[in-house]
């Protein structure tokens, strides 16, 4: 019998990329949840429309499910982390409490969360899941999500704890890849990045001094991770490191992402935007041994795909609207 599977956040960047590779697999039934975006053509996907934040809507879409993902999130790119930190904890506190106690309540068998690493501090060395000391402040930019993800993390182990359902909190890096935000006002810096490359002709822009050092991981070896922890998971509640495992520094990647599309662009600094300098990478060898996970994507090549799969969409797009024009 199929397992039926719930993906949260359908429609958003992780959340699709799961729904688009998971709905090939002929074990899963899978089911998805859009809200304000509407669903796109997915074969074997039952769609669902529901909003996260009203608990008779989660107890609805939640009914005979056995495997709940959930990667539903309000987010957002470094400008808004600045200019309006309160938009990453509410909604997410709520949908999330009401989603793990339905789950509860439903006798879920597992439950799958995605975090993130904004509570980890600067650090020179790659870190691991017991190396977050709640002793030291959070990054002034981040304490809102930071503590949010964190309280969440915690609901997963508490009902993990009262239960015979399954958590399984995953502490990623910065993901990329394809249906990634590509708007500068709302992109993480991959995205940015990408678009600002692909849209330059002479010059390209960076917010700030580019000395920030990031962990990117390339968006399928996310979804590899959700699937070998749907079937390795053996401890009841879990919080597992997800992540490339080295750094790279902003201004390197701009440089790579120049290489890789083949353009000839001047790098010129803009010291009015916001810098967060940090230094973060993890260590992932907890999954690696219970999981048997690792990266199979290597930075270059998932720059490669990224750039594709944005020149792809570029000509989608222009036809659309040549179209519309003609009629």
């Amino acid at each position: 019998m199929k397992q039926k599977v719930l993906i949260c956040g359908a429609t958003g960047f992780i959340g699709r990329n799961l729904t688009q590779q998971l709905s090939k697999r002929k074990d899963l039934e899978i089911h998805a949840i859009h809200h304000v975006r509407l669903p796109y053509h997915c074969p074997n996907v039952f769609w669902h429309q529901a909003d996260l934040r009203h608990p008779e809507q989660v107890n609805h879409v939640i009914k005979g499910i056995d495997i709940l993902i959930q990667a539903a999130a309000t987010t957002s790119g470094s400008k808004d982390i600045v200019t309006k930190p309160f938009i990453h904890v509410t909604d997410n506190a709520v949908m999330n409490s009401y989603l793990f106690r339905a789950a509860f309540e439903h006798k879920i068998k597992h439950v799958i969360f995605f975090s993130c690493t904004v509570m980890y501090q600067s650090a020179l060395t790659a870190l691991k899941e017991t190396d977050f000391d709640a002793s030291q402040p959070l990054h002034p930019r981040y304490v809102g999500v930071g503590h949010t993800k964190l309280y969440i993390e915690k609901m997963c182990e508490f009902y993990a704890g009262i239960s015979d359902t399954k958590f399984t909190a995953i502490r990623h890096s910065n993901i990329y890849g394809p249906h990634d935000k590509f708007d500068l006002e709302h992109s993480h810096v991959f995205g940015a990045t990408i678009t600002k490359v692909m849209m330059a002709t002479d010059k390209i822009v960076v917010w700030g001094t580019g000395e920030e050092e990031r962990d990117l991981l390339y968006v399928d070896d996310l979804v590899h991770f959700v699937e070998l922890a749907m079937q390795k998971q053996r401890e009841r509640y879990r919080l597992y490191h997800c992540g490339y495992g080295r750094a790279i520094p902003i201004k390197e990647l701009v440089k790579k992402i120049i290489a890789h599309s083949g353009k000839q662009l001047i790098i010129e600094h803009d010291l009015s935007q916001p810098t967060i300098k940090t230094s973060l990478f993890l260590d992932c060898s907890l999954a690696k041994k219970e999981l048997s996970w690792q990266v199979q994507t290597d930075l270059d090549t998932g720059i490669q795909k990224t750039i594709a799969y944005f020149k792809e969409l570029h000509a989608t797009r222009h036809l659309e609207s040549h179209d519309i024009a003609l009629v």
